[in-house]
């Protein structure tokens, strides 16, 4: 008996085709409590990318203080084809990790942002209003250098500290890091607070604000178990770039019980249900995440990857 497969559902009104942008390798893995040895990371990439996902952050060049997990970036980097056809972005936090991201070759790099107060002091050492001044001169440089920037924006649907973030302090944060110069604006659900009608009024309101879809992305972590409906959610807005874990790698630090990323795979899942295309081989990806979660000794929290075990 073959494995099971979705029943192919077209519906009305949804994009024909989805980027999946893949952060297993660097939100996945960043809040591991054990060090993932370099050569698994190089080659979780490395099936990630032959599993057929158009894009794949890499690592991140955070201080290894801060993140420890990460601290062989420059090293996994090295061993990367970062001029392949296949972008490979890092996270950079400031003009220090910029400098290192260059030096290593980078052609693609991320900005993290937060939409809160609180976030900003924590996870930034910085206010809300003063990190666009530190972010200013990296993506300046980044783009003088020829680097894509993408900014990521944290905490958009609620924060631990704050509760719910006003929908007009979310697209203030996100217009004015567009304005810097960032291509496209992924918007962070941290901590899975999020529902489908926030998704709407969210995009809506950048909408509203002069930036399209095609400039957004979304970013759902499943903590409430909302992440596939909210991403049905954006879908139905228009929005064409979700990023994902593979196996639902990852999750906040901040939340308890926090089950991590949206898993690639679950949106493969529904994906193929709508009969929108994406490129991704999902057989490769679950048996991707089958051996990672071997190597990190637990079960992966993705429903398909479990299903299609």
């Amino acid at each position: 008996m073959g494995r099971a497969l979705p029943m192919t559902v077209r519906e009305e009104g949804l994009p024909e085709r989805v980027t999946i942008y893949e952060v297993g390798p660097r939100d996945g893995l960043q809040n591991e409590k054990a060090i993932v040895p370099l050569e698994v990371k190089a080659a979780f990439v490395e099936r990630l990318v032959a599993a057929g996902l158009p894009i794949v952050e890499a690592t991140s060049f955070v201080h290894p203080r801060w993140v420890p997990q990460l601290a062989d970036a420059a090293e996994l980097v090295a061993g990367l084809d970062l001029d392949g056809a296949i972008p490979l972005p890092v996270l950079v936090p400031n003009e220090r990790g910029l400098d290192r991201a260059i030096e290593a070759g980078c052609r693609h790099i991320a900005v993290f942002a937060s939409a809160t107060e609180t976030f900003a002091a924590k996870n930034l050492n910085t206010t809300l209003e003063d990190q666009f001044a530190m972010f200013e001169p990296v993506v300046r440089r980044a783009l003088d250098q020829g680097i894509d920037v993408r900014a990521y924006v944290s905490m958009c649907f609620g924060d631990p500290w704050e509760g719910a973030v006003p929908i007009e302090q979310v697209v203030a944060v996100g217009t004015r890091l567009l304005g810097l110069g960032a291509s496209q604006l992924s918007l962070g659900d941290t901590i899975g607070v999020g529902t489908v009608g926030h998704v709407g009024a969210l995009v809506e309101a950048f909408g509203a604000a002069g930036v399209g879809v095609d400039r957004l992305a979304m970013h759902f972590h499943d903590t409430y178990g909302q992440a596939l409906a909210n991403a049905h959610a954006a879908l139905r807005q228009g929005i064409t770039t979700f990023d994902a874990s593979a196996g639902g790698l990852g999750g906040c630090p901040y939340a308890e019980s926090a089950t991590g990323n949206l898993a690639t795979e679950d949106l493969i899942w529904m994906l193929d249900g709508l009969g929108i295309e994406h490129g991704v081989d999902l057989d490769a990806v679950v048996a991707t995440s089958i051996w990672m979660a071997e190597q990190l000794g637990r079960p992966s929290p993705s429903a398909v990857v479990r299903a299609l075990t």
